[in-house]
């Protein structure tokens, strides 16, 4: 398949600029692959959807606050994207300059914060902080909203654009299908006996980057660090053992899922992904999915096209753009089953 064969149009407006007041307020699109049918509703619908023994994953990394500015020795302004962070004083960023900073080069923050350039890996410099690098991003970082959010980050976002259920730091993109569950609703679902189960997969900003290249083959995916535990993977195959459905809340769960389950058995592991899902891709171990609506030829909807089929995907995109569905990181929800 070509990138283009992933391509629409999408008004402008669409995009959500900011989340709705509630979190289950979000709409949600049902989508059956089994029937075809397709449906409108609320979020906090969802449990009609569930039967007890069903089992949700969920990815619980944490946003940092990954977004920092300051300037160079020279006065030159920069912008640094905290990809990884690599130690108690040391991380991986994505700098912005008008000229790229050399090693052994000082980029000068507020509150007397400094970094130091050590080196460069690819699209990566290698920093080190004069500090403790937790305390320098929540004393001065700003949180990173996605570039198709027009508007400069406020306090709104500190606490919603992160999930409820956020444990483990380390993404600098929130895990977004999660982002419309609340308390109310992780407990209306424990009460209808749904289980929930956890993995951890920081997102990196590489989730935003394009395919450049014509042939889907030929996109290399950047690399996330993710934990699928012991825990997890019983509640998987307890779960099937039950003949109950595996439900990935957003991508990143079922990459997640699915890295662990390469060899075609579920195993425990803690370590780097770049897998790269994609139509034709033989399903493991997710029998639905709940997703936000995705960029146009992104890797993200591709996924979804693996998911449900191609012409499928892009015909339930075409009706979400039709029925006014809200787009992308503060957007409305869809159930892929």
């Amino acid at each position: 398949m070509k990138t283009q064969d992933f391509n629409f149009e999408l008004p402008t407006e669409l995009i959500a600029q900011y989340p709705l007041a509630n979190r289950g307020d979000s709409r949600l699109l049902s989508y059956d692959r089994g029937t075809g049918q397709c449906g409108h509703h609320q979020f906090n619908s969802l449990t009609d959807f569930l039967q007890p023994g069903d089992l949700l994953v969920m990815n619980d990394s944490k946003v940092i606050p990954a977004r920092l500015y300051g300037h160079k020795a020279s006065g030159g302004k920069v912008e640094l994207l905290v990809e990884r962070l690599t130690g108690d004083n040391c991380f991986l960023a994505h700098i912005k300059a008008s000229k790229s900073p050399k090693a052994g080069g000082l980029l000068h923050l507020d509150q007397g914060w400094s970094i130091e350039i050590l080196s460069r890996q690819d699209d990566l410099f290698y920093c080190q902080v004069n500090g403790d690098v937790d305390a320098m991003l929540h004393q001065i970082g700003h949180i990173p909203l996605p570039p198709y959010i027009t508007r400069s980050d406020e306090a709104l976002d500190l606490n919603r654009y992160q999930t409820v259920y956020a444990r483990h730091k380390g993404s600098v993109a929130a895990p977004t299908a999660g982002l419309h569950f609340d308390q109310p609703m992780l407990a209306s679902l424990h009460h209808k006996g749904v289980n929930i189960a956890y993995s951890t997969l920081h997102v990196g900003a590489g989730t935003f980057r394009p395919v450049r290249c014509d042939a889907l083959s030929d996109h290399k995916m950047h690399s996330e660090y993710f934990t699928v535990s012991d825990t997890l993977c019983a509640a998987v195959n307890e779960t099937r053992a039950a003949k109950k459905r595996v439900i990935a809340v957003g991508t990143t769960a079922l990459r997640s899922l699915e890295s662990a389950a390469a060899s075609g058995e579920l195993l425990p592991c803690s370590r780097d992904t770049d897998i790269f899902i994609y139509p034709g891709y033989q399903f493991k171990v997710c029998d639905g999915l709940i997703t936000n609506f995705h960029l146009p030829e992104s890797t993200l909807l591709m996924l979804v096209s693996a998911f449900i089929g191609h012409e499928q995907a892009m015909a339930l995109y075409r009706t979400a753009i039709e029925q006014r569905y809200r787009f992308f990181s503060y957007g409305d929800a869809s159930l892929l089953l």
